[in-house]
């Protein structure tokens, strides 16, 4: 039996993973995941407060993110996994959070605290 292709869209693989660093490719903020959803997950209210040409596809993983930008921050972003690129090579993220969900940044990820494994 074939599955029907929404079924197929929530089982995508997810292109980043939680302790990964990544940068956004349109705005200039970058951070550390601490969650991935498989598909959109958020209100339709933060949705449609997207602009239209910029609003991605609801069928695509979006990553919770420690945030920090040029002002500093800290702050949490919800983003696509269509508008984030890796950035390990531009070092650390400075959020207040990162010592509570993470033990210590390993080479280009953080590793989280062993009581938030999943």
């Amino acid at each position: 039996m074939r599955q029907s292709l929404s079924r197929q869209r929530v089982h995508r693989k997810a292109k980043f993973s939680v302790g990964q660093i990544v940068r956004h490719r349109i705005y200039p903020f970058r951070g550390v995941i601490f969650d991935v959803d498989p598909v959109f997950s958020n209100t339709e209210e933060w949705y449609q407060s997207i602009p239209v040409d910029r609003r991605p596809s609801k069928d695509q993983p979006f990553y919770h993110l420690l945030a920090q930008n040029a002002q500093g921050g800290p702050y949490e972003a919800y983003v696509s996994e269509q508008d984030l690129l890796p950035d390990a090579e531009n070092g650390p993220i400075s959020h207040p959070m990162i010592d509570v969900m993470f033990e210590r940044l390993a080479g280009d990820r953080y590793v989280l605290r062993s009581n938030r494994q999943q």
